[in-house]
């Protein structure tokens, strides 16, 4: 055994790890309530990009810029045996926040509703520990990819990015975790196969000549054929698709006219169409465009329609659930681990694991006892022990891969 194994060998970097994590928890909590008070949208997380280059090469931790925003942080081995990769997404949404909390957001108009700025302070809590214990992952040839990676939130994602930067290519599992307001903090929610929808994204614009409330015959009634796209086309997806592929179309943004007596010329949805089933979300191509040029035909109202590809599901890899199982148990306790089922969320993760095999894990963010909140809400509030779970809980993963 060589020098460098045998004084690695000395004290079990799983407990050094943990221990780690747990001296840098309240600075994490810290980090996150800044992350917090200071959210980016989409591909503009500049200050987010900024803090972590400075923060992880402040550690020693080599850092790589991505593309525009985000980057990734190497650790281990150089040309090991395994490559773990462990993703954190940045960005935020464009949602005011209503939490009351001390650290709100700062910024008009945006929050983090979905965790991000927990995701990203799990997978930096990790980074630093793991690069206390760093001659561990040379000595047993183990390398640790750590990707921050900017919009998640908009399709086409920074999933992307990260695949056309080749960041993947030499990574043999990637691991996520993701807040999950609808169970208790300490508890994490894993299961094998799919475990997210796939989800796309359909806008619909509508245009006619508009005229007086007085005389719709003399026009087109944009705004009744707006009502019929909004009502039917879900409706007839529901009988064009099969039902077991729990196919749904929901509309998030509704716009035409702005007086009581005048018909619009233009009107405008916008929606998100999701379905658990891989197999069909790849055959449904043009039928959307086909449907709503059939419900608009009568009412002399011209229609485009724009079909933007989003994510496929995410699906759990047996073996990469497996691992995070024995690590949550091994941290947490053997309660830790709670069953869980495929949700219609979307993920861009999934275009990672068309890469590369891994999991995407739930993190229980719930209070015990405290209310039950929902994603991509103004108020959302997260409990903070959850990010020392994520952290420990991703960090014995990875060891484990050696």
């Amino acid at each position: 055994m060589s020098e460098l194994a045998s004084s690695c060998t000395a004290v079990d970097p799983a407990a050094a790890v943990v221990a780690e994590i747990e001296r840098l928890l309240p600075q994490l909590i810290t980090w996150r309530r800044d992350l917090h008070a200071h959210p980016e949208i989409a591909r503009r997380e500049t200050r987010t990009t900024a803090f972590l280059r400075d923060t992880l090469t402040a550690a020693g931790i080599a850092v790589t810029a991505l593309p525009g925003t985000g980057l990734i942080a190497d650790l281990g081995a150089t040309d090991p045996t395994r490559r773990i990769a462990l993703r954190a997404d940045l960005d935020a949404l464009p949602v005011p926040e209503r939490s009351g909390l001390p650290f709100r957001s700062t910024v008009e108009g945006l929050c983090h509703a979905c965790g991000h700025d927990v995701h990203t302070t799990v997978v930096l809590g990790v980074a630093l520990a793991l690069k206390t214990i760093e001659p561990t992952l040379v000595a047993r040839d183990l390398a640790v990819r750590c990707i921050f990676q900017p919009a998640e939130e908009v399709m086409p994602g920074g999933a992307h990015d990260v695949l056309a930067a080749g960041v993947l290519d030499d990574v043999d599992r990637a691991l996520a975790v993701h807040c999950d307001p609808s169970i208790d903090v300490g508890t994490v929610g894993l299961t094998t196969g799919p475990i997210t929808a796939a989800c796309d994204q359909i806008e619909i614009a509508l245009a006619g000549p508009g005229g007086h409330t007085s005389r719709p015959h003399l026009s087109a009634d944009l705004t009744f054929a707006l009502g019929k796209v909004l009502t039917e086309v879900p409706a007839v997806l529901s009988r064009r698709l099969d039902p077991r592929s729990g196919v749904a179309l929901v509309w998030g943004q509704v716009e035409a006219g702005n007086a009581a007596n005048v018909i619009p010329a233009t009107g405008h949805l916008v929606g998100t169409l999701r379905m658990l089933d891989a197999d069909e979300w790849k055959r449904v191509g043009g039928l959307v465009e086909q449907v709503v040029h059939e419900i608009v035909a009568p009412y002399k109202v011209a229609a485009q329609v724009q079909h933007i590809r989003g994510v496929p599901p995410v699906v759990n890899d047996a073996a990469a659930i497996a691992a995070l199982a024995a690590a949550a148990r091994a941290s947490e306790g053997d309660r830790s681990v709670v069953p869980t089922r495929q949700s219609l969320g979307g993920e861009d993760f999934s275009w990672l694991l068309q890469a590369t095999p891994g999991a995407l894990a739930r993190l229980g963010t719930r209070a015990p006892d405290g209310p039950t909140y929902e994603l991509h809400q103004g108020d959302l509030v997260i409990d903070e022990a959850a990010i020392g779970v994520g952290s420990r809980m991703l960090a014995l993963a990875a060891l484990s891969e050696a």
